[in-house]
């Protein structure tokens, strides 16, 4: 069994994974940036390395920084948690290269399903129902004619990368010439990789994504699935396990396409599989993400199992203890994302934490790494803290949740709270009529309600 594990990211991600590994037995090892000196994943670690200044360029998504380190604290495994280098097929390879366990899948499968253009073409070749769509566009004109061709509404985005970064809706030929300008930049910037294609915009669909988890020996269980589709930017805010009014067939059938796709590029360790779903239930695969999600807790309590643990087990080469009809969900959860952002412009709003009242009580699982007098940096994603609550049913968890957020207060900085507030008590969300619209159609009613208080 893995005796040591050095965690190669920050924040709630890395002191959640340090909480399985004390569990487990196993010894832990941080690393952390000028700006992190303070962090909770520095202090609850067993040990912790100084990897550079504040910028992630030059501290967390130093490869080599980050290998020297490990070998230094003679550790046998390294774990990626979600985002900087978890998603790099390079760190995976230059992991195993340096004689660490990688804990995630192989970098092959971190490399096909990491280009969006790659995958797109993988899964149609595996016979997955995907999003209508186009090759790579090297031109705005290309643009044009391809989304003529498609139908507007289209989606612009970035072959690479993630976390709503180089999306753009477009609804004409201008919007689609602007977009592409843009987001050529924006992904070049962020992913080092220009390249654009389109998909069809499908209209009022539901974001639901199917938690997978493989061993090395080929077994392939599906957990469930979740809906994400409250989002802002394309970025997720709330998530609930299970979906509301999924009807069994189509879940079944998720689930078969979901495995069809796992099995398709020999993949082992846990995953998600996204889809859109439109009105009539029809889905289409949107991408793979191959690694821990942040919303992972609400599969977690809902299923009562620990992702993490089995990401460590499975990369230590031991089996998934389960077969697929021992897989049940109990109850229903609700995660929302706290983040330091202006509730009116949706903006982040770095700053220090003047006095943080945490909510508690049954049902509420809440991790959150900062503390009165904790400084939310421009440098990172500006995500505080995420808090899940799990209840007999829906109905059970929305009324803790709402208690929960009525009694937390973050003093100091600008939050999101009083916008999950808003969404939480919102009819429209209490009767489950949720879809990727949903802060298009509602945004203004709760920017208004905030601006009015």
């Amino acid at each position: 069994m893995i005796q040591s594990i050095l965690i190669a990211n920050r924040g709630e991600i890395a002191s959640r994974i340090i909480r399985t590994c004390q569990k487990m037995g196993i010894k832990t090892v941080s690393v952390y940036s000028d700006a992190d000196k303070q962090a909770e994943h520095v202090q609850i670690a067993d040990r912790a390395f100084h990897v550079g200044p504040s910028r992630v360029h030059e501290s967390y998504l130093n490869q080599e920084t980050i290998i020297a380190c490990a070998k230094e604290a003679d550790v046998d495994a390294i774990h990626p948690g979600y985002g900087l280098l978890s998603e790099q097929s390079s760190f995976a390879e230059n992991c195993e290269k340096n004689g660490f366990i990688f804990i995630g899948p192989n970098a092959n499968s971190i490399s096909l399903m990491g280009d969006k253009l790659q995958a797109r073409e993988t899964m149609v070749h595996a016979g997955i129902p995907v999003v209508p769509g186009s090759a790579d566009l090297q031109s705005k004109e290309a643009v044009v004619e391809e989304a003529k061709k498609i139908g507007y509404p289209v989606m612009l985005k970035a072959a690479s990368g993630g976390g709503g970064i180089g999306i753009d809706i477009c609804h004409t030929d201008e919007e689609c010439r602007n977009a592409y300008e843009k987001n050529k930049k924006k992904a070049a910037m962020f992913f080092g990789d220009g390249s654009l294609y389109l998909e069809k915009g499908l209209v009022n669909p539901r974001h639901i994504e199917v938690q997978v988890i493989a061993d090395k020996s080929g077994n392939i269980l599906t957990v469930g699935e979740r809906d994400c589709s409250i989002q802002r930017r394309h970025q997720k805010i709330v998530e609930e396990a299970p979906a509301l009014d999924l009807s069994e067939n189509t879940r079944e059938k998720m689930y078969h396409i979901a495995k069809k796709a796992v099995s398709a590029i020999g993949y082992e360790n846990a995953g998600t599989i996204e889809f859109l779903v439109d009105e009539d239930e029809m889905f289409y695969f949107l991408e793979m993400n191959t690694r821990l999600q942040v919303e992972h807790p609400v599969t977690e309590e809902v299923f009562g199992v620990d992702l993490v643990e089995w990401q460590i087990r499975i990369a230590a080469g031991e089996d998934l203890p389960w077969k697929q009809e021992d897989m049940n969900a109990k109850g229903h959860a609700i995660e929302v994302r706290v983040y330091a952002e202006d509730p009116v412009r949706f903006l982040p709003s770095p700053g220090t934490i003047t006095e943080i009242q945490k909510p508690d009580g049954t049902g509420v699982r809440h991790e959150c790494p900062v503390k009165t007098g904790s400084v939310i940096t421009p440098f990172y994603d500006p995500m505080i803290a995420k808090m899940i609550i799990k209840g007999r049913n829906r109905v059970e968890a929305i009324e803790q949740l709402t208690r929960a957020l009525e009694t937390y207060r973050i003093s100091g900085i600008k939050t999101n709270l009083a916008t999950l507030r808003g969404i939480v008590n919102h009819p429209a969300f209490k009767k489950g009529n949720v879809n990727t619209s949903f802060m298009t159609v509602y945004g203004n009613e709760l920017r208004l309600e905030e601006e009015n208080k």
